[in-house]
């Protein structure tokens, strides 16, 4: 399973880039594959394994702020593994060339 998610304190700062550092703190000691785009973080693992991470991200955000809005994405497809790399790999395969990342 892939999930996209995004998290927002709301009421706080313009830049929210130190709140993305500390849930990134929390999505690599997790261990799970990841990969960070401008709008958000995509990861891959079984459901309880990611719901229990984007919760952990969630709660650690609230505790500096008084409001917080999660909003998750999610790619569940049975038999897929790698999915973060292979997407990717496939839709260069028919472009006929890497893409920029």
């Amino acid at each position: 399973m892939l999930a996209e998610f995004t998290i927002f304190p709301i009421g706080k700062d313009v830049s929210l880039s130190k709140y993305v550092a500390r849930s990134l703190k929390l999505i690599d000691e997790s261990g799970l594959p990841y990969r960070i785009n401008p709008m958000g973080t995509v990861v891959e693992g079984s459901w309880d394994d990611i719901m229990e991470l984007i919760k952990k991200c969630h709660m650690a955000i609230l505790e500096d702020t008084e409001r917080v809005s999660t909003s998750v994405k999610i790619d569940d497809r049975k038999g897929i593994t790698n999915a973060l790399d292979s997407k990717i790999k496939s839709v260069e395969e028919k472009v006929g060339r890497e893409l920029r990342k």
